[in-house]
C-alpha cells in the first residue's frame, strides 16, 4: 500500500506534486482553500486571506514554451507572453487531463501540521483540517507544502517616518486589482520591482502623475529580444550558460555586444543606481522606459519621510499632493500552520537542502515545493522538485547526511551567483531560495536521471543534441528520460520555435528564421581578429 501524502495547495506546485506522487505510487490529497485550481493565477476581485494574490492586467515575464508543464506544451495559436486568464485555462486543462482533481478536497483549509508522537520511528504528521466549520485531524506519511511565499505581504511602515500622519491612503500592491480608482490622482509607488514597475506604468495612463521610490536602481530588461524573439528563448540556453561560467565575467560580457549601439541600448536601457547598488535581478518592463522619456512616470530615491500630503525624498526633493501609496516591497515567508523552527533551523535563516528538504529532520518526510527562486520558469523547476521529493518519500531516492546537506547549504551563503546571461546582471549576497536556473535544473535532473547527457545525445541523435544545447533550455529536456518520461519530448523540443513563431507570422513575407547562437558568436569573434590582425601590421 502507497505512503499517504498531504499536499497543501492546489497551484502549479500542487498539481505537479498530485502528478509525480502517482507516478511514484504514493497516495496524494491535496487541500485547497480556495474553490478552484491555480493558486496564484486564479484570479479575484478581491484578495482572499491566506492565498496569493494579483492583479487584472498581469502578464507572465516566461514565455509559453519555457513556462509550461514539460509534457504539456500550449497551443501553438496561444501568444507568447500570456495573461493570467489564459495561464489559468491551461493549469485547468492540464488538471482535467492528467485527472488530477479527483485527488483535491477544495474549499479545504490546513490550520495545523505537527510530528506524530512517533515521528522519530514512523516520520508520520499530523494534519488538522477545517471543512464547513469542522475541524478533523488525519495521520499522513509525508508532506508537500505548496502553498507559495507570496501570500503574507510585507507593509515595512516602521521603516517610513511620518506615515502615521500621512492623510491620503496607501496599501500593499497585494490589495491592488485595477487602475480606475486612481483616475485623475497623484501616486507614489515605492519598490521597483516587476509589481511595482507593472502597477506604475498601467497608473501613468490614468493618474495625473506617478513616482516611483527606490532605495537602488535596476536594470530594466524587455520581453522581446533581437529580432522579436523572446527573450528566454534567446538567452536561457545551455550554450549561454556555459560561456557565462566558463569564461571570465568581462569577457563573456563582451561576447553578448554585438556593436556599440546594442552595447549602449542594453547597458543604459536599465536605470542606474540612485543611491546604493543595483538591484539582485533584472526587472522585465516593455513599456518603463518610455513611460519616463514622457515624464508620466519619475523616478526618485527612497522616501526619508512623509508628512501629511507629501513625501521627501533622500535627495531633497518633495512630490506633494500625494493622494495614493502603494507599497510594492514584496513578501514576508509565513506559513501559520507550521512551526517556524522546521525550514528556519539556524539563526533565523530558512536553511533548506537544495530549497527543499529541511536537513536537520531526523526522517525526510517533509518538502517545500516552489521556494527556489531563479532567473527562469517556476513551472519546469517546480515539476522537478515534486519528482525529487516524491521520488524521495518512495525510498526510491535517499538524501545525503545531515551534515552533508548542512555543508551544500553553508557553501552557498555569502557566495555571488551569476545570472544565465550578462555576468553585470549579477544577483547579491546569495540566499537560500535563489539560484541559478540551469545549473540548478541539472542538479535536479541529476538526481533523479532526467539530465540530459549531452555528448550522448550528440552520438545519437545530433539533430536534437544540437537543439537542447543551443537551443532555449525549455522543460521538454527533462522528459526524454528519467521518471515521467515523455515520448513527445523530442518532437516538443525540435518544434519549440515552430509554436513560438506561429502568433506572431499572421502574414509571412518570408520563411521564419530561428536564432543561430553559433554563427552569432563566430560573428562577433571576428571583430577582435580583425583588430588584432591590425595591432600586429602596425606593431
Amino acid at each position: 500500500m502507497g505512503k499517504r501524502v498531504a499536499i497543501i495547495g492546489a497551484g502549479v506546485s500542487g498539481l505537479a506534486s498530485i502528478r509525480s506522487c502517482l507516478e511514484e505510487g504514493l497516495k496524494p490529497t491535496c487541500f485547497e482553500k480556495s474553490d478552484d485550481v491555480g493558486g496564484l493565477w486564479k484570479f479575484s476581485d478581491q484578495p482572499e486571506e491566506g492565498r496569493a494574490s494579483i492583479f487584472q492586467s498581469v502578464f507572465t515575464n516566461s514565455s509559453k514554451e519555457m513556462i509550461c508543464f514539460p509534457d504539456f506544451p500550449y497551443s501553438d495559436d496561444y501568444p507568447n507572453y500570456t495573461h493570467h486568464s489564459k495561464i489559468q485555462e491551461h493549469i485547468k486543462a492540464f488538471a482535467q487531463k492528467k485527472n488530477l482533481l479527483r485527488y483535491i478536497q477544495s474549499e479545504t483549509l490546513v490550520s495545523s501540521i505537527k510530528k506524530c508522537p512517533g515521528f522519530l520511528v514512523t516520520g508520520q504528521w499530523d494534519i488538522v483540517i477545517e471543512k464547513d466549520g469542522k475541524q478533523e485531524s488525519t495521520t499522513f506519511d509525508a508532506v508537500m507544502i505548496c502553498s507559495g511565499h507570496r501570500v503574507y505581504p510585507n507593509l515595512p511602515t516602521n521603516s517610513f517616518p511620518g506615515l502615521e500622519k500621512f492623510q491620503g491612503n496607501y496599501l500593499h500592491s497585494r490589495n491592488y486589482k485595477d487602475r480606475e480608482a486612481f483616475k485623475g490622482k497623484r501616486v507614489l509607488v515605492i519598490g521597483l520591482g516587476n509589481s511595482g514597475c507593472d502597477i506604475a506604468v498601467e497608473l501613468s495612463s490614468l493618474a495625473a502623475q506617478v513616482m516611483i521610490s527606490t532605495r537602488s536602481g535596476s536594470w530594466v530588461m524587455s520581453r522581446v529580444w533581437d529580432d522579436g524573439y523572446p527573450w528566454d528563448m534567446v538567452c536561457v540556453t545551455r550554450f549561454t550558460s556555459f560561456l557565462q561560467n566558463a569564461l571570465p565575467p568581462f569577457v563573456s560580457d563582451w561576447l553578448y555586444v554585438k556593436n556599440m549601439n546594442t552595447w549602449f541600448k542594453r547597458k543604459n536601457y536599465g536605470l542606474m543606481p540612485l543611491n546604493g547598488p543595483l538591484r539582485k535581478e533584472p526587472v522585465f518592463n516593455d513599456e518603463l522606459p518610455s513611460r519616463i522619456l514622457c515624464g508620466t512616470v519619475s523616478i526618485k530615491p527612497n522616501v526619508k519621510q512623509f508628512t501629511e500630503t507629501s513625501a521627501v525624498f533622500e535627495d531633497g526633493t518633495v512630490f506633494e499632493a500625494i493622494d495614493s501609496v502603494i507599497f510594492a516591497t514584496g513578501y514576508d515567508y509565513a506559513y501559520p500552520f507550521l512551526d517556524d523552527s522546521i525550514i528556519k533551523s539556524r539563526n533565523n535563516e530558512v536553511t533548506l537542502f537544495k530549497g527543499i528538504f529541511p536537513p536537520q529532520m531526523e526522517k525526510s518526510t517533509l518538502a517545500m515545493i516552489g521556494f527556489v527562486q531563479s532567473l527562469g520558469a517556476a513551472v519546469p523547476t517546480v515539476d522537478l522538485q515534486t519528482h525529487w521529493a516524491a521520488k524521495v518519500f518512495a525510498n526510491s531516492c535517499t538524501l545525503p547526511t545531515m551534515k552533508e546537506m548542512m555543508d551544500d547549504i553553508d557553501g552557498k551563503m555569502g557566495k555571488k551567483l551569476k545570472c544565465v546571461f550578462f555576468s553585470f546582471l549579477r544577483f547579491g549576497q546569495s540566499q537560500t531560495l535563489q539560484t541559478d536556473y540551469i545549473t540548478y535544473m541539472d542538479e535536479l535532473g541529476s538526481f533523479i536521471g532526467a539530465k540530459p547527457n549531452i555528448p550522448w545525445l550528440f552520438l545519437t541523435d545530433p539533430q536534437l543534441a544540437l537543439e537542447v544545447y543551443f537551443g532555449p533550455c525549455s522543460p521538454y529536456q527533462f522528459r526524454p528520460m528519467g521518471p515521467g518520461k515523455w515520448d513527445g519530448a523530442r518532437n516538443a523540443i525540435l518544434t519549440q520555435w515552430d509554436r513560438t513563431m506561429k502568433p506572431s507570422r499572421t502574414k509571412a513575407v518570408q520563411e521564419a528564421q530561428r536564432p543561430h547562437p553559433l554563427f552569432n558568436l563566430l560573428k562577433m569573434l571576428s571583430f577582435p581578429v580583425f583588430l588584432l590582425a591590425i595591432l600586429l601590421i602596425f606593431y
